[in-house]
């Protein structure tokens, strides 16, 4: 009986200890500093916490190549470190850079390229309340660089091939774009031996360190060329060692970057969109359409018109019924004077009596710029299915792309009249309209199909476009990650449902008709495949999905504004892609003068789902806020894996002096 007793009391002790594992926040996670190439590099040494952190030891001096969370700084004594003379970063990232209030400024100096020193100096520039198109950085005004919420001097700007000498070494500075919009790698060299610190640019294994940090525009590579051209250069180097910001230190990195070029070549076709985008708006003459009295205006079939190749690219689609009654499918990105013109011409040549409805296809906002104006001149009414309502109404809270507000910075959203349900049935001048969720460049996306004049019609927005008679385009548009487009959960499923609904003409927007498009939403849903197959290979996590999507944890409102109200209440959601229950430690960097209760997230995600977490924010010194937009990082760590300030919201405490 003692034994049993003894026995019980083991178990629970060793049960205990693994429930404290299991629940141990970051800093309570062992670290050592380690040599990941004593016999080639014995001088360089490897510390990782929020990033790979890199000492380049001379004596009892070193310089760090990246930060990090600054835990280094309290070890450096492990390794015979008294003094850091200087931090190189490769970039600007805040995971590389968030520890730097650790650090002594009067002993230690910092080092970036202009480009970071930019970003790292003036970060508040990067987040805007009110989005354009036109800002830097962004894409279609969702920005791609995540500088820290506080300024970070820059001492010295390093010149893209300048040899930075330290100590007797030689390191050449080179630009290597792709991963950031001015990363550096920092090159060795020793006899015939080379290595580098190669930032973001490749993981081992020859993979991308993650994808949102290389998606630089609206499906055009801009980035992804960028990073090639960087990746072709440093494959120049011939390295035998490659030390990146992330993933475990590259042996035999020559080899690893030649398949990693090859792999990024292979992937770009079918990145870029499936159609020929520069000729969208200078198609073949369309033999499909008739003219009619109005010259930017064609009938599809006696009941359907579009806009003509005169107006090309602009979202104008509508229905006539027999009565005169009219349904607009999308309208805008045209001046509205011309809108009032087309409508009094369609009024006298086309039988239009008036316009019932404005039914939008997706939350961008170019897709209904001119609806306001259609409700205020013409009492028309807004449609669109119930889930793409809020990032209409209420476009400021979120962080996608190409909201209303970012076309028309003066709007505060769109009121949409009726909210429709997935799967619903509106009858309409002897008409039955069915809408569906349909996910594709975005989640936020419906169709609109129906039976008229004797073909199945389905209306699209954005999703693809094209020629479905050229074998060589499968149509899809933009693969843009801060559409918030997961592909098994966006063009998967939109594919596959226009492909099992067999329409015999898809009308997409922008003007765009694709008539007998069955072999081409075929070649579109096997493209959906192949693109997810694409992201599974690059991305170095079994759920790419966390090196793809730049919201698994989001704050809703993105923006805050506090410089009124005294308390605002967020939401955050944590996501959780994998097929098992997931850990979090998430704490919100708040700036000062703000509180959040609370302010560390801890707890568990079910899989494949996600929670949300309400978070208060209270003003607890106006006075002690900075004025104009601040930037509130989220500092996250999943099952044990410290992942860093990845993301972010804004807030406003006090508005800016005029």
């Amino acid at each position: 009986m003692q034994s049993m007793r003894s026995l019980l009391v083991l178990v629970l002790f060793i049960t205990g200890l693994t429930h404290a594992a299991d629940n141990r926040t970051p800093t309570q996670t062992p670290a050592s500093w380690v040599q990941p190439a004593p016999d080639a590099w014995p001088e360089v040494y490897l510390w990782k916490d929020t990033c790979n952190v890199y000492a380049l030891r001379d004596g009892d001096a070193a310089v760090l190549v990246n930060l990090g969370d600054g835990d280094a700084l309290e070890h450096l004594q492990e390794i015979g470190v008294k003094r850091v003379e200087w931090v190189l970063f490769t970039d600007h990232h805040r995971e590389l850079c968030q520890g730097i209030g650790r650090l002594d400024r009067k002993q230690t100096q910092v080092a970036a390229s202009k480009q970071e020193a930019e970003l790292l100096e003036t970060p508040n520039q990067f987040r805007k309340w009110r989005p354009t198109l036109a800002d830097r950085f962004t894409v279609h005004g969702a920005s791609y660089v995540r500088p820290s919420a506080a300024p970070i001097h820059v001492d010295r700007v390093l010149a893209a091939d300048e040899v930075f000498t330290w100590r007797g070494r030689e390191i050449t500075c080179m630009s290597t774009p792709g991963h950031s919009p001015g990363g550096m790698t920092f090159a060795l060299r020793k006899g015939d031996r080379a290595c580098a610190f190669t930032g973001g640019l490749m993981h081992d294994g020859s993979r991308m360190s993650n994808w949102f940090d290389t998606e630089w525009d609206y499906g055009f590579a801009k980035g992804l060329d960028a990073l090639l051209g960087s990746v072709e250069k440093v494959n120049g180097l011939n390295l035998d060692w490659a030390f990146p910001s992330q993933g475990p230190a590259i042996r035999d990195a020559h080899a690893q970057f030649q398949r990693y070029a090859t792999k990024l070549a292979a992937f770009r076709p079918d990145y870029l969109r499936g159609y020929p985008v520069q000729n969208l708006t200078e198609r073949k003459p369309d033999t499909f359409v008739k003219p009619t009295a109005i010259p930017q205006i064609v009938q599809v079939t006696p009941h359907l018109y579009k806009f003509s190749d005169l107006l090309a690219g602009k979202n104008f689609t509508i229905i006539i019924a027999d009565s005169g009654r009219g349904l607009l499918l999308d309208c805008g990105i045209f001046p509205e004077g011309l809108l009032h013109s087309l409508i009094q011409q369609m009024k006298t040549h086309l039988g239009l009596k008036g316009i019932d409805a404005v039914w939008i296809s997706h939350m961008h906002g170019d897709h209904f710029t001119l609806a306001a104006a259609l409700k205020k001149h013409y009492g028309v009414k807004t449609w669109t299915l119930d889930r793409i309502v809020d990032p209409i109404e209420n476009p400021t809270r979120y962080d996608y792309c190409a909201l209303i507000t970012s076309y028309r910075p003066e709007y505060e959203g769109l009121k949409i009249d009726r909210p429709i349900h997935d799967g619903e049935v509106i009858d309409w001048e002897g008409y039955k309209l069915h809408v569906d969720w349909m996910p594709g460049q975005t989640e936020f996306g419906n169709c609109l199909w129906l039976e008229l004049d004797g073909k199945r019609i389905a209306f699209t927005g954005d999703n693809l476009f094209g020629d479905p008679s050229d074998p060589a385009q499968n149509g899809h548009e933009a693969v843009v990650a801060r559409n918030s487009a997961i592909f098994e959960e966006g063009y998967f499923l939109g594919s596959r449902y226009l492909r099992d609904l067999k329409p015999d003409i898809v009308s997409g927007a922008h003007s765009v008709l694709m008539p007998n498009p069955t072999a081409f939403l075929e070649r579109y849903h096997e493209w959906s495949k192949r693109i997810i197959a694409h992201y599974r290979e690059l991305l170095p996590d079994s759920d790419y999905e966390y090196l793809f999507d730049p919201f698994w944890v989001r704050a809703y409102p993105y923006r805050v504004d506090l410089a009124v109200e005294e308390t605002q209440t967020v939401q955050i959601t944590v996501r959780n892609f994998r097929d098992r229950v997931q850990r979090h430690h998430i704490e919100l960097k708040m700036p000062p003068g703000i509180q959040a209760e609370p302010k560390v997230l801890e707890g568990s995600v079910a899989a494949k789902s996600r929670q949300v977490f309400p978070v208060k924010l209270t003003i607890k010194d106006r006075a002690g806020i900075s004025a104009g937009v601040q930037i509130v990082p989220f500092d996250i760590s999943l099952d044990g894996k410290r992942y860093g300030e990845l993301f972010d919201f804004i807030v406003l405490g006090r508005t800016a002096t005029p």
